[in-house]
C-alpha cells in the first residue's frame, strides 16, 4: 500500500460531504438530466426555517424543491439522480430522487414545524427509491437488498453512532456501503470510546477513502482529522489535531 499523503488527505477532506446544516458548503452542486443546475441554500440560524438547507434551481434558489433537516448528507447517484442518507431511528435511511421530478414548494409549508420535528427530509415529490439498513448489524460484511436505482454507486461511507455496552466499547462505527455489490461492511471504531472521548460533544462527522493509499480518513468533530489503519477500525494517526 502507498504511504498516505497527508497534504492530499487534507484536500480530499475539504471535498468530503458532512451533515446538514454544519457542512452544507460541502454539498455537491450538480446538473440534472435535463441540464438544469441545482444548488444548495442555508437559511441561517434564526427564525422558523433557521438551520434548514434547501435545494433549488440555480436561477430560482428562493423556490426550494427539497429541504433537509439535521444530519442529512447528499450524494450523487450516477448518471443523474440525487441520493440522501440520514439516520432514521435505529437505522440508516438511503433515499434517491430524480431532480427533474422535484416540484417547487413554498418555504411556509415547512416553517415552524419541520426544524423541531423528527422528519429529516421534506419534498412534495416521492423518491424513486428508499430503503433502510439497521444499525444493529454486527461488525463485518453483510448482504443487503439495494434498489436498482442505487446500482451505479460504488462506495459510500456513513459514520454513525453505535451501541456501546460499556465505556470501553466503540461508540461510533463506519457503515461502508458497496451499493453496486449489494453489501455493507460495518467497521466499529475501536479507538472512539466514551472512556477516551466526550461522546455527543465529539463525534465522527464525515469520512472518505484516500484515492492513493485506500485508507479511510475523516473528521472527528471537536477533535481533528484522523487516518485509520488499513483494516479500518483503529486509529493510525492524527492528520491534524485541535489543541
Amino acid at each position: 500500500m502507498p504511504t498516505p499523503n497527508l497534504s492530499a488527505i487534507r484536500q480530499q477532506l475539504e471535498r468530503t460531504v458532512g451533515p446538514s446544516p454544519w457542512y452544507w458548503n460541502s454539498f455537491p452542486a450538480f446538473r440534472s438530466l435535463s441540464g438544469q443546475r441545482f444548488t444548495w441554500t442555508h437559511h441561517g440560524e434564526q427564525g422558523p426555517v433557521g438551520y434548514l438547507v434547501t435545494l433549488g434551481h440555480e436561477q430560482e434558489p428562493e423556490q426550494p424543491r427539497l429541504a433537509l433537516n439535521t444530519y442529512c448528507r447528499p450524494f450523487l447517484v450516477p448518471p443523474n439522480y440525487l441520493g440522501i442518507w440520514c439516520p432514521e431511528g435505529r437505522s440508516i435511511r438511503l433515499i434517491c430522487f430524480d431532480p427533474d421530478q422535484l416540484k417547487a414548494f413554498d418555504l411556509a409549508e415547512v416553517a415552524g414545524w419541520f426544524k423541531p420535528s423528527s422528519d429529516r427530509i421534506y419534498a412534495t415529490t416521492a423518491p424513486v427509491a428508499d430503503f433502510e439498513v439497521p444499525l444493529a448489524l454486527g461488525p463485518g460484511m453483510h448482504k443487503i437488498e439495494v434498489p436498482q436505482e442505487f446500482a451505479a454507486v460504488d462506495e459510500l461511507i456513513a459514520p454513525t453512532s453505535y451501541k456501546a455496552l460499556s465505556k470501553d466499547d466503540p461508540a461510533f462505527a463506519l457503515f461502508v456501503f458497496y451499493l453496486q455489490a449489494g453489501l455493507v461492511e460495518v467497521l466499529p471504531q475501536k479507538w472512539f470510546t466514551a472512556a477516551q472521548y466526550e461522546v455527543g460533544r465529539q463525534w465522527i462527522s464525515r469520512a472518505a477513502r484516500d484515492a492513493e493509499s485506500h485508507r479511510i480518513f475523516g473528521d472527528c468533530f471537536g477533535v481533528g482529522t484522523f487516518l485509520l489503519e488499513e483494516e479500518g477500525c483503529r486509529l493510525a494517526e492524527w492528520v491534524e489535531r485541535k489543541s
